[in-house]
Parts: C-alpha cells; structure tokens; sequence
C-alpha cells in the first residue's frame, strides 16, 4: 500500500513539475496583442502530440487556432481561451515580466493569471484526461486566439463563425478566464453584461458672459444630461444582473474663462443585464434624452452583447463545474455575470452553454501580475475532473 502511495506521490509530483513547466514557457512568448509570439504554435505542436487535429489559421494578422479530438459519440465541448496579453515593461517588476521566474513559490510574469495559467491548466488536464485508459465519448475542441485583449474583431468572432460554416454546434464551452475571487473556484461566470459606449455631442450658442440671455450655454445643457443618464432606472434588472451606466468624461475646449461655450463633449459606458439588447439600451437612452435632441448627436461605439446560461434540466455545463469545483475544494461557487466582456459571448447561444471557471483575477493587467504554484495546481485539479465528468463513461 504504502508503495502505491509512494508512486502516486512522485507522478503527482512530476506531473505538477509540467504543469509549472508549461506556464513558464507560456509566459517566456512575448505575446503582447494580437502577436502570438510562438505560443499558437507550441500549443498546436503540444495538442498534436496528444491526438488532436489542428487548423492554425490567421485573419487580419491575428492568429486562432480551432483543435479537436473525438472519442465516441456523445457531447461536443469547448475549451475556449487566449494566449495573447497587454503589454508590460520592465519598471517596478519583482522579475522580468517574460520570464515567468518562481519567487517564494509564487510564478510571476505577464499573462500569468490572464490567461496563460488556465491554458497551461487544461493542457495538463488534456493530457491526463487522453491517457486516462477509462472509456470516453463525446468531442473535445480547443478554440485559441490571439485577440482577445484587443478589439476582439478577427480572434473568437472568426472561430465562432468557421465553426458554424462547417455545421459545428457546440454543446458547451469552458472559457478559462480568471473569474475567482479571495480563493480558487470562489466564483465562476454563468454570463456577462453587455457592454456600450456613447459619444454625446452638445451644440449651444457662444458668447459673453455677460450677456447670457444671447447664448445657448453647452456646459449648463450637458450637466442636465448627466443627470438624467445617472438618474435613469433599468426595470428589466434582476438581481444576478444589473445594469451601470458611468459618465466617463465631460469635454469642454474653452480656454477663456468669459466665454459661454458653445459645445461639450459626454462619453459614457454601459454594462447592461441580459434582459436587454444594445438596440434597447439605445432606444431607452434615445427616449430619455427626447428632450435635448434639438442640441445633440449620440454616436453609439463599441457594442458587445451579452450572454447567459441558465442550469438545465437534462445535461448541464453548470451542474458539472459546480460538481468539480465541489469535489475538488468542499465549496460550491458563487454565480456571477459582473466584471468586462469575454470572448464567450461569440461561442453562447440558445444551444451552446457557456462558462467561465478559472484562477483569482486579483493582480491581471497589473505589474508584478502573478499566480501561485497552489492556485495552478488546484485550477488544473478542477478542470481535469470537469473533463472526466463531461467525457469518461460511467
């Protein structure tokens, strides 16, 4: 027995020491959006290697990569995920912020938490989950890109769409962004907020002022416009999804302090609840300003829509990481839709169910970004028992 355990012990060990292995050599491409620096191309020679069939393919200089193994029939599941990272420069780093160095056990480097730690997790649970001698069924895709930083146009739109030229659907997808909170498997993502920025121009009537009556006073219009956006209530709220929308700037080019000025500028963002669609939010925010439209231009930017997966009755994605996270740590997570927009939104749909589980997001896009050897293990621990809930046979 005692021999058994002793075995057990040392592959545990050594399979820990590939798992760290391959954050660092994630970390060590420079990968900086939408360069994918190599690391598309290590993780297709790493997938090939077990099994799978890659198609690399690039659009507008952005590299994705669509992989796929299939065992027997049963359900198609994605891991979906990004190697590319913002950038960083080397002030105020405990390392240098490529080279993935381990500092009190502790593995710095950009990219670390978001989101190189959750590919190199499940690529260390792929590979258990291919050499598992247990029967399996169902397909099992991995959907890469280097664009998820950045504007998102030509990364996961372009696999989700490839996808479904070739008649793919999806039953679910595991996105491996960091969603966990004070520790790992705390919170994960049944869904994301939309999201919506807004230009406002206000057009007044400059002049002296001391004679206001002969102006149209841009500034004292826009201020009621802020007030009215601050003030507007969101009905269609519930309570695991509420709508915010933030004055993010209020423009004024004026250089005198005795000139009436004739423009402003408002810029704003919303992050609204599922129950609404960016053409609503624009219709009720058009509504509520009716009354100022003889003084301004809305110009509507960046829209991303939002998503949601409800638990269901038959098989379900959420049940299964609930169940992971469960067996894996004691606790159940909690179901969360707050934080940015994820690449996510490209893969849901009324059949696809979409969710997010990965490491603590409490240091992404920082300086001295960092995941502990710990919250690695224990992440790669919940996905590969994730992956043998969704594919071995029982």
């Amino acid at each position: 027995m005692s021999l058994v355990v002793s075995q057990q012990a040392v592959t545990s060990q050594r399979l820990n020491a590939e798992l760290i292995n391959k954050l660092q050599t994630l970390i060590q491409f420079k990968s900086v959006t939408p360069n994918q620096a190599g690391a598309i191309d290590w993780l297709v020679e790493q997938l090939c290697e077990q099994g799978f069939c890659c198609e690399k393919f690039t659009s507008n200089g952005v590299t994705n990569l669509i992989a796929h193994i299939k065992f027997n029939e049963g359900p198609c599941v994605a891991f979906s995920g990004h190697i590319d990272v913002v950038p960083a420069d080397n002030g105020d780093w405990l390392s240098p912020p490529f080279d993935g160095r381990i500092i009190n056990g502790v593995i710095y480097g950009r990219g670390a938490a978001d989101m190189k730690g959750g590919v190199a997790a499940m690529l260390t649970a792929t590979k258990k989950l291919i050499n598992s001698t247990s029967s399996k069924a169902g397909t099992f895709y991995w959907l890469i890109t280097s664009d998820e930083e950045g504007e998102a146009e030509f990364g996961s739109a372009q696999i989700a769409n490839k996808l479904s030229s070739n008649g793919i659907v999806l039953d679910g997808c595991i996105v491996g962004e960091p969603t966990s909170s004070t520790h790992v498997g705390d919170t994960i993502k049944n869904g994301r907020r939309g999201a919506l920025s807004a230009r406002i121009l206000v057009k007044g009537r400059a002049g002296h002022v001391a004679y206001p009556q002969n102006t149209i006073n841009a500034a004292h219009i826009s201020a009621k416009i802020v007030n009215k956006l601050s003030e507007q209530a969101w009905q269609l709220d519930d309570a695991g999804s509420k709508t915010t929308l933030q004055v993010t700037g209020i423009n004024i080019d004026n250089v005198v302090d005795n000139l009436v000025p004739s423009h402003c500028e408002i810029t704003f963002n919303i992050r609204y609840s599922h129950r609404y669609s960016s053409e609503k939010i624009k219709s009720i925010l058009n509504n509520s300003l009716d009354a100022f439209s003889r003084y301004i231009t809305i110009n509507w930017e960046r829209p991303c829509e939002p998503y949601y997966t409800q638990p269901k009755s038959k098989w379900s994605l959420i049940t299964c990481v609930e169940q992971a996270i469960h067996s894996q740590t004691g606790n159940y997570p909690v179901l969360s839709t707050s934080g940015g927009t994820s690449d996510g939104r490209f893969f849901a749909n009324s059949h696809t169910q979409v969710i997010e589980c990965g490491l603590r997001n409490h240091t992404i896009h920082q300086v001295n970004e960092h995941v502990s050897i710990d919250d690695l293990i224990k992440v790669e621990a919940i996905y590969y028992d994730l992956l043998s809930r969704i594919y071995i046979e029982r």
